[in-house]
């Protein structure tokens, strides 16, 4: 599997774990599991941004050479 399959892969999974803390956080009542849920997913939201601009640097370094 190259990186960028494995990067994509990564990616994927941290969507669907975004998915399943979002339907978490609709049922959630207790303020400290809201603010866990929260936390959670702006991590798992900032790991999805670097595993992106990573994939937009690879791109360009394609393109380029």
């Amino acid at each position: 599997m190259s990186q960028r399959e494995t990067t994509l892969l990564w990616l994927k999974d941290l969507l669907e774990q975004l998915l399943a803390t979002e339907q978490q956080l609709e049922w959630t009542e207790n303020p400290e599991a809201f603010r866990l849920l929260t936390e959670s997913m702006t991590r798992d939201l900032e790991r999805c941004q670097r595993l992106c601009v990573a994939l937009q640097r690879r791109a360009n370094l394609v393109q380029a050479g």
